[in-house]
C-alpha cells in the first residue's frame, strides 16, 4: 500500500520531535509566523518592541534578495527604534547556532496578492524560516518536486520575497527513500532546466562516502539542531562578487573538519585526497577562513606554485570573500606580511617559489634573518596541488626553519611507490618519496571512484585507435601523424556531437605540435578543394615558448617538463613556428596577441575552451576552437564543460595520464554522457594501471565504474528500450510507429511513451558520440531503429511532450501524478549541427530544386524540422512558410531569411487583429500594449485596464473581460517573446 503525502509528513514531524525540535500546530500562516518570529527576537536581543517598530523592522529585513537576507542572517545589523536611538541586533545567536530555538511548522499557508501556496514542512530557527522541506509519494520524482519549487519563486506575488521566506537557506526534497537538497539562490542562480543549467543538487554521505538517502537516516545525519546550524554557518558560502549561496559538499565538510581537528589536537601533518574536479579550493577555502579565526594558530599560509594559479586562486579566494587575499607580487610583500600582526595578514596566498626565495639564506635581502622572529610560532601549510610541488628542497626548508609548522596537503592524484619520480638518496641507497612520506597520514578520501558513482564527473569511454592492415602497432608506438590527422577528421564530429563539445589533441613534444599545426593546415585544405561540402575544423596551438630569463615563463615551465626540455633545443626555430601558429590564431578570430605577452594568448585560448556556449546563434561556430593541439599545458588543473574529448599521440601513465583523461569529464547534461579519449598509442596497459592505481576503495571493479560499456552492451540496452517501446504500442492496440503517437488514449499513456522513448533517445545520444562503432555496429542500430522511423519518432515525442508541458504549467489544472513528475529533457532532441542558419540553408537549396531533381522533397525537410527541439516553439511557422515557397522558384539563403520574417510578422499582426476584432479592441491600441511589452518584458497591469477604458465597464466586469483576452493573448506573447521570461505575466495564466 502506498503511503500518502500527510503520512509521509506526519511521521517525519515525529521524527524531528524526538530531535527535539519544538513541533508548532499553531502556526498555519503569515501573522502567526511573524507574531512568533517577534517573541523569539525579543528575547533573543533582550527587547520590547512597539508594534510600530516590529513593522518597520520587518520591512527593513524582509527583501527579494537572497543573498542580501544571507548575509543580514549571519551578522550583527542595527535598526533605528521609535526614539531615534539605535538598536543593535541579531536575527539568531550567531556565535553559538546550537542555542538558537529549533521549531517545526506544517501545511503553512502564505496569502499574498496573487499567490496561495502552501508549504509541506518548514524548520525555523529562532523563528526565522531557514529550511523548507518538500514531501512526495515514492512515486513521483524529487527532481519534480525541485522543478515545483523553482516555479513557485518565478510566481508574481511569491511568499519567498515578500515575507520572513525571504531568509530560507535550504530546499529538501524527499520521496522518503531519495532525498535531496540544494541552496537557495537569486534567480540568475536558481533555474532547473533539461537545457543547459542545472541547480547544484546534493545528496548527504557518510565519512566514507556512502549515501545517506533515507529520509529519516537524513534527518539523524543533517538535521540534528546542532549538525542543522553547522550547515548553515559554517558550510554554506556566500560568492560575493556572483551574488551567491553555495553549499559545500559532504566529503568537502569531512576534509574541513579532519584538519580542524588535527590542528586542534596538535596531531601532526595530513593530506586530503580529494580527485580532480571535486572542488579543492572551495575546501581550501574554508578550512583557511575557519583558522583565521582560531586564536591558537598565527599565520595560515595556502601554497600554490606557478604563476597561473597563484592568480587563479587568488581570485577563487576573494570570489568566496571580497578582499580576503591580497595580491602578493613580490617577496619582499610575503615577507612583510608574515611579520604583520595585521588580523587581514593572518591568511596569505603564495606560491612555493616565493616561499623558498624568503627561507634562502644565500638571497641578498637577508629575509631568512627577518624572519627569524617566527622560528618558534604556530604556522598551518596548506598546499595545494601537493602531488606537484613539494618533492624538493622548498619542502625541506620549510620544515627545517618553522619546526612548529603544520603542513597539509591537497591533491587528485597522489604520488605512490608506483608512481614516484623523485628520489631521496640516503648513503648508498635510493628511496622514492611518496605523498604519504611527505604528510604522514590520509585525513580523508574522495577518489575518482566515488565522484562517477555522485555523478560529480563522467566516466570515460576509451578507444584504442588501431589502424587498418596487418601490421598491429606496438604499445606506445608513434603511427604516421598524416593517419591520425586523417582518423580525427573522421571521428571528430561524432565525438563531440556534432561540434557541440570541444577536443585537446595533446602530442607528444613541441616539434610534434608544430607538425601537427602545419599538417591539419594542409590536410584540410586537400578536403576542401576536392569536397566543397566540407567545413574545416578551428585548431589553436598553445605551448610554452623559450624562457629566455623571463621569469614568468621560467615559472610557468616548472610544471612542464617536457616544454622546457624542448625549448633547450633550437630555441628560435620554436620561437619563429610560435609567431607563426599566433598569426594564424590571429587571422581567424581578429585578435592581436603576440610573443612578449604570451599569457594573454593562453588567456584567450583558455576562455574560448569554457566558452564554447551552444546553439551557435549565442555565439558563431568561426569563433570557437574546436581542437587545441597541447604538450605539456591544459593536461592539469583546467576546466571546461565543453570539453569532452581527448585526442592522445603522447605515452602517459599514472598522474599524467589520470590528470589528462579528467579535462574531459566535467558534468553538463545528458547530451554529454561521458570523457571521450581516442587514444593512438595502444596504451591499454597504462590505463589499467592507473585506474588500478587511483581508484581507491571500490566496491565493484574499479574499470566497471570508470568505463562506460563497449558499444555491442549498448546496443543491446537499445534493442531492449525499443522493444519496451513497442510491447506498449501494442497494449495500447497501436502498431509500434511515430504515427500511431497521436492515437494514444488518455495523458497516462503519453507520459508513458515520453518516458519510454526518452530512454531510447539517451542511448542513442550515446552511441552517437562512439568513436569506435564498427560497420557492422552500425548496420545493427539501423535496423533495431532506421534513422527515419526515430527521427519520425522524436518530432512526435515534441509534439506530445509540448501538449503534457503546457498543462503541467497551467495552475488551474491538476493531471494524473504520472504527467506531473515528467521531466521532459528536451536537450536531447536538440542536434548541435541542425541550427537556424542550417534550417534556411536547406529552405534555399528546396526552393533551388527542381521537381525532377529534388534532393530532399517538403515531407523530409518539415520532418527534420519538427524532430529537432530547437524549433518546437516555430515548428508551424516554418513548416506554413515551406508551402508558400515554390519548388523551381530558386532564392538564395538571405532572400528565404527575410521572406521567413516578413512571413512572421504578417502572420503575427493578423492573428493580433483577430483578437482585437473578437474583444472589439482598437487593432492600432492592442498592437502598441504588445509591442511595450516585448520591448521593455515587464507586463503592466495599468496599461491592461485603458484598453478596455472606452468601454466604461464596472471593475467587475473589466476584469472578466481582460481575463478574457489573456486567455487569447498569452500564447502569442510567450512566442513573440522567444523563450525571455516576461515579468508580471504569470498572474494571469490559469
Amino acid at each position: 500500500m502506498t503511503t500518502t503525502e500527510s503520512q509521509i509528513e506526519q511521521d517525519f514531524i515525529e521524527k524531528l520531535e524526538g530531535l527535539k525540535y519544538t513541533y508548532r500546530p499553531d502556526i498555519r500562516d503569515r501573522a502567526a509566523l511573524e507574531r512568533n518570529f517577534r517573541e523569539k527576537f525579543e528575547e533573543l536581543n533582550r527587547v520590547h518592541l512597539t508594534d510600530s517598530e516590529f513593522h518597520r523592522l520587518l520591512d527593513t529585513i524582509v527583501t527579494p534578495d537572497v543573498f542580501t537576507a544571507a548575509k543580514h542572517l549571519r551578522e550583527k545589523n542595527s535598526f533605528e527604534r521609535d526614539d531615534g536611538t539605535p538598536l543593535y541586533y541579531t536575527l539568531v545567536n550567531i556565535k553559538d547556532w546550537c542555542k538558537n530555538s529549533f521549531e517545526v511548522v506544517n501545511q503553512l499557508r502564505i496569502s499574498t496578492d496573487y499567490s496561495h501556496h502552501r508549504y509541506d514542512v518548514l524548520l525555523l530557527i529562532n523563528g526565522v524560516p531557514v529550511v523548507q522541506i518538500e514531501l512526495k509519494t515514492l512515486g513521483l520524482s524529487p527532481r519534480r518536486a525541485m522543478q515545483q519549487i523553482v516555479d513557485y519563486k518565478n510566481d508574481p506575488g511569491n511568499g519567498y520575497g515578500k515575507t520572513l521566506l525571504c531568509f530560507l537557506q535550504l530546499f529538501i526534497v524527499s520521496n522518503r527513500s531519495d532525498t535531496w537538497y540544494f541552496a537557495n539562490n537569486n534567480t540568475r542562480h536558481f533555474s532547473f532546466n533539461a537545457d543547459e543549467r542545472f541547480l547544484p543538487l546534493y545528496q548527504y554521505a557518510s565519512e566514507d562516502n556512502k549515501k545517506i538517502t533515507h529520509l529519516d537516516d537524513f534527518a539523524d545525519a543533517f538535521l540534528a539542531k546542532c549538525t542543522l546550524g553547522q550547515m548553515i554557518s559554517r558550510y554554506m558560502v556566500l560568492v560575493a562578487s556572483e551574488q551567491k549561496l553555495l553549499m559545500m559538499r559532504p566529503y568537502q565538510i569531512y576534509a574541513v573538519q579532519a584538519i580542524v581537528e588535527c590542528i586542534h589536537r596538535k596531531s601532526g601533518n595530513g593530506y586530503i585526497w580529494h580527485t580532480t574536479g571535486s572542488g579543492k579550493t572551495l575546501t581550501s577555502f574554508k578550512a583557511s577562513t575557519l583558522l583565521k579565526d582560531n586564536p591558537d594558530i598565527d599565520k595560515c599560509l595556502f601554497v600554490v606554485d606557478r604563476k597561473d594559479l597563484d592568480r587563479q586562486t587568488r581570485e577563487e579566494f576573494n570570489k568566496f570573500q571580497e578582499n580576503c587575499v591580497e595580491e602578493n607580487t613580490h617577496t619582499e610583500t610575503l615577507v612583510r606580511r608574515l611579520l604583520s600582526d595585521d588580523y587581514a595578514d593572518k591568511v596569505i596566498v603564495t606560491t612555493i617559489q616565493k616561499l623558498g626565495l624568503a627561507l634562502d639564506e644565500t638571497n641578498k635581502r637577508n629575509y631568512k634573518a627577518r624572519l627569524e622572529p617566527l622560528r618558534n610560532r604556530r604556522m598551518v601549510f596548506i598546499f595545494d596541488e601537493c602531488h606537484r610541488s613539494q618533492f624538493g628542497e622548498n619542502h625541506k626548508a620549510i620544515k627545517e626553519f618553522f619546526p612548529n609548522a603544520q603542513l597539509f596537503g591537497f591533491t587528485g592524484t597522489p604520488i605512490f611507490e608506483q608512481n614516484a619520480s623523485y628520489q631521496q638518496i640516503e648513503g648508498q641507497q635510493a628511496s622514492y618519496k611518496t605523498t604519504a612520506d611527505i604528510f604522514q597520514q590520509q585525513l580523508h578520501a574522495y577518489t575518482i571512484t566515488h565522484a562517477i558513482e555522485d555523478r560529480n564527473v563522467l566516466r570515460f569511454h576509451v578507444d584504442y585507435y588501431k589502424p587498418e592492415g596487418k601490421n598491429k602497432p606496438k604499445p606506445g608506438e608513434a603511427l604516421a601523424k598524416r593517419a591520425i590527422v586523417e582518423a580525427i577528421l573522421a571521428k571528430h564530429d561524432a565525438a563531440t556531437n556534432g561540434r557541440k563539445f570541444n577536443a585537446l589533441l595533446a602530442t607528444a613534444s613541441i616539434p610534434d605540435a608544430i607538425e601537427y599545426h602545419a599538417l591539419f593546415k594542409t590536410v584540410q585544405a586537400e578536403k576542401r578543394a576536392s569536397d566543397p561540402g566540407f567545413k574545416p575544423l578551428n585548431i589553436a596551438c598553445v605551448f610554452s615558448p623559450p624562457a629566455e630569463g623571463n621569469q614568468d615563463v621560467r615559472q610557468i615551465q616548472e610544471d612542464l617538463p617536457q616544454e622546457r626540455a624542448d625549448n633547450e633545443q633550437e630555441p628560435d626555430k620554436k620561437k619563429e613556428a610560435l609567431k607563426a601558429i599566433i598569426a594564424d590564431y590571429n587571422a581567424q578570430y581578429g585578435t592581436n596577441h603576440d610573443l612578449s605577452n604570451f599569457d594573454l594568448y593562453y588567456q584567450d585560448i583558455q576562455k574560448r575552451i569554457k566558452d564554447q556556449q551552444w546553439p551557435n546563434a549565442d555565439l558563431p561556430h568561426a569563433q570557437k576552437i574546436d581542437i587545441t593541439l597541447v604538450v605539456d599545458m591544459l593536461l592539469t588543473g583546467f576546466d571546461s564543460k565543453y570539453l569532452n574529448t581527448l585526442y592522445v599521440d603522447k605515452n602517459l601513465k599514472y598522474h599524467g595520464l589520470i590528470q589528462a583523461f579528467s579535462r574531459t569529464n566535467r558534468v553538463l547534461n545528458d547530451t554529454k554522457p561521458y570523457g571521450n579519449i581516442l587514444d593512438f598509442r595502444q596504451q591499454n596497459d597504462a590505463v589499467d594501471a592507473a585506474i588500478g592505481l587511483f581508484s581507491g576503495e571500490a566496491t565493484r571493479p574499479p574499470k566497471e565504474i570508470w568505463l562506460v560499456d563497449k558499444a555491442p552492451v549498448v546496443i543491446e540496452k537499445l534493442q531492449t528500450a525499443v522493444q519496451k517501446l513497442g510491447d506498449f504500442m501494442h497494449s495500447q492496440g497501436l502498431a509500434n510507429k511515430p504515427e500511431a503517437v497521436p492515437n494514444l488514449k488518455g495523458d497516462t499513456a503519453r507520459a508513458q511513451f515520453i518516458n519510454l522513448f526518452k530512454e531510447v533517445q539517451r542511448l542513442k545520444t550515446q552511441l552517437d558520440q562512439y568513436t569506435d562503432l564498427t560497420d557492422e555496429n552500425k548496420q545493427t542500430i539501423e535496423q533495431v531503429l532506421p534513422g527515419e522511423t526515430l527521427q519520425g519518432f522524436k518530432g512526435v515525442y515534441l509534439e506530445t511532450a509540448q501538449r503534457l508541458k503546457d498543462q503541467q504549467e497551467k495552475s488551474g489544472e491538476h493531471p494524473p501524478a504520472e504527467v506531473q513528475q515528467l521531466d521532459f529533457e528536451f536537450v536531447l532532441f536538440a542536434s548541435a549541427v541542425i541550427d537556424y542558419d542550417y534550417i534556411m540553408a536547406l529552405i534555399a537549396r528546396y526552393s533551388q530544386q527542381t521537381p525532377d531533381k529534388q534532393k530532399m522533397n517538403r515531407a523530409q525537410l518539415i520532418g527534420l524540422i519538427q524532430s529537432d527541439a530547437k524549433f518546437i516553439d516555430e515548428r508551424d511557422d516554418i513548416a506554413e512558410y515551406i508551402d508558400t515557397l515554390q519548388a523551381g522558384k530558386a532564392l538564395d539563403e538571405k532572400a528565404i531569411k527575410a521572406g521567413y520574417e516578413r512571413f512572421k510578422a504578417e502572420k503575427h499582426a493578423r492573428q493580433l487583429a483577430a483578437i482585437a476584432e473578437k474583444h472589439r479592441l482598437d487593432s492600432a491600441a492592442l498592437q502598441s500594449f504588445v509591442e511595450t511589452i516585448l520591448r521593455r518584458l515587464v507586463f503592466d497591469g495599468d496599461a491592461l485596464s485603458d484598453l478596455f477604458a472606452a468601454a466604461e465597464l464596472g471593475w467587475k466586469a473589466r476584469t472578466q473581460k481582460e481575463l478574457a483576452l489573456m486567455e487569447d493573448l498569452i500564447p502569442l506573447l510567450k512566442k513573440l517573446a522567444g523563450g525571455r521570461e516576461i515579468s508580471g505575466l504569470g498572474a494571469y495564466e490559469q
